[in-house]
């Protein structure tokens, strides 16, 4: 682990990388390929299956049930907070009156 926070080590790796420049020649050819077009099982895969369509998710649905899961949520978490809000304010009362009747 040393030998990595040696800094002639990190000084001499970066400046290794910046004297290896790409040339114009890779610079010109794109990372990605040229676009093919889909063959016929490509597109037959691609293509939509109306045997499918039973398990399709509807966007409003979906979005309506997300919403319910989120105010739930939210629900939960306040309930929670109050449960130890309300803990913590008799807790407070119990030793005051200890202390009082003490």
């Amino acid at each position: 682990m040393a030998f990595l926070l040696n800094k002639t080590n990190i000084l001499s790796h970066l400046t290794f990388h910046s004297h290896v420049l790409p040339s114009e020649g890779s610079l010109s050819l794109s990372r990605r390929g040229f676009h093919v077009e889909p063959g016929p099982r490509e597109k037959a895969l691609l293509a939509a299956d109306p045997s499918l369509n039973w398990f399709k998710s509807h966007k409003k649905s979906v979005w309506r049930l997300k919403r319910i899961g989120d105010v739930l949520t939210i629900v939960v978490v306040a309930g929670c907070c109050y449960e130890i809000y309300v803990k913590a304010v008799m807790r407070e009362e119990a030793r005051k009156q200890a202390r009082g009747s003490a």
